[in-house]
């Protein structure tokens, strides 16, 4: 006797946009909106070098900065702006650096193999999983990623960080700015990106110092060269113009006018704590979903270290898990492009050196009711796939 397939459902998310970057555009988002008198202009002149000190102006009002913190804008995304830190800070310390992603690996990659001479302690976690961050020395330069976006694993607080550390705490929060409360006086160095929860577009960074990471760039000077790029002070001293506007490569005045956009429609959405809770009601929505059906999981194990914005999933069918790996992440990329075939969510598989599975993003620019939406969708789309799974078995 067949067994009848879920009928597919009726209801489609508005917006099938949940990859994890570039994220979805904000509601509402047009190209209509954005202001265009800086495009076209040099950005050295005044009104566009204006827009770029805006930038700086409204992030620190949004994320509600320390007034001493100061905000500068660098090339290359979140990448760039984290490779700067590194580049130009760290040398006169060890450093300790935690990774439990492809790209907290990455900065591990960096500082044992790249920056020559260091004294680097690592401490590395498989995919779902945490490294005990008790082990940082508060003697030490301390370099993780608040969010692994890869691995769906977020850091739960910042009590581990002490408050009288002698080193700095780098942290890479490109997912995590804007989605889960940060203890900005624990942070000496913050970097993110646009693409991430304010849906703006990629290839530019925000890198956000404290008075101690200052200090730091004013008095010591690396060993090894230091790209242009990278490069803040000036004869020994900060290069204040970084963080007034005078960015260090030409910036796309397109994307600055994006994310102008974005802030103020974060702002009046609710600033930064709007932001928060529309990402914890989009992950609420999914979390739900997942405690109810029976053939996933999350890939945390642990609920306290879950991250609200890249959330990541395996399949749990106890046909699945017979599949070698290669098989499994064929399943996956099946399921995903049936979805993507039927407009219903587009770029949700794994990242591709996560163990296979779904990625699924739920920063504040997602609405609840696409969420919502999606879930029968994934149903529906597991059970096509499942059955074809069981007749080829």
């Amino acid at each position: 006797m067949s067994v009848s397939l879920p009928a597919k459902p009726n209801l489609r998310p508005v917006s099938p946009n949940f990859s994890c970057g570039p994220c979805a555009k904000h509601p509402g988002w047009s190209y209509g909106n954005l202001q265009s008198d800086s495009l076209g202009r040099s950005h050295r002149a005044k009104m566009p070098k204006e827009r770029l000190k805006k930038v700086i102006e409204d992030t620190k009002t949004l994320l509600d900065l320390p007034q001493d913190y100061i905000v500068g804008i660098m090339g290359g995304s979140d990448t760039g702006a984290i490779e700067a830190a590194l580049w130009t800070l760290l040398g006169p310390r060890p450093v300790d650096v935690f990774a439990w992603d492809a790209f907290g690996k990455d900065w591990v990659t960096d500082t044992t193999k790249q920056l020559k001479g260091l004294k680097v302690n690592t401490f590395v976690a498989d995919y779902g999983h945490l490294p005990d961050l008790k082990q940082a020395n508060p003697d030490h330069d301390i370099v993780f990623t608040w969010n692994g976006t890869s691995s769906g694993v977020a850091v739960p607080h910042g009590d581990w960080i002490n408050e009288n550390r002698q080193g700095l705490t780098i942290c890479d929060a490109t997912s995590a700015v804007l989605a889960i409360p940060m203890p900005w006086t624990k942070l000496d160095v913050i970097t993110f990106s646009w693409q991430k929860v304010l849906g703006g577009e990629a290839q530019h960074g925000m890198l956000i110092l404290s008075p101690r990471a200052v200090a730091r760039l004013e008095m010591h000077t690396p060993s090894w060269p230091v790209p242009k790029l990278f490069r803040m002070t000036k004869e020994g001293k900060l290069n204040k113009g970084i963080f007034e506007g005078e960015t260090i490569n030409t910036p796309s005045m397109m994307c600055v006018e994006d994310a102008l956009d974005a802030m103020k429609w974060a702002q009046v959405n609710g600033g930064q704590k709007g932001m928060i809770a529309r990402t914890e009601a989009n992950y609420k929505a999914l979390k739900d979903w997942v405690e109810r059906t029976p053939w996933i999981d999350f890939l945390p194990t642990d609920p306290a270290i879950r991250s609200p914005t890249s959330v990541c999933l395996k399949l749990t069918d106890p046909a699945f898990v017979k599949l070698g790996k290669d098989d499994q992440a064929a399943f996956c990329k099946k399921l995903t492009s049936l979805l993507e075939k039927e407009n219903v969510a587009y770029d949700i598989n794994s990242y591709r050196d996560a163990p296979p599975g779904l990625r699924i993003w739920c920063g504040a620019t997602i609405d609840a009711h696409d969420v919502v939406a999606l879930t029968a969708w994934l149903d529906w789309a597991f059970s096509q796939c499942r059955a074809e799974l069981k007749v080829a078995a």
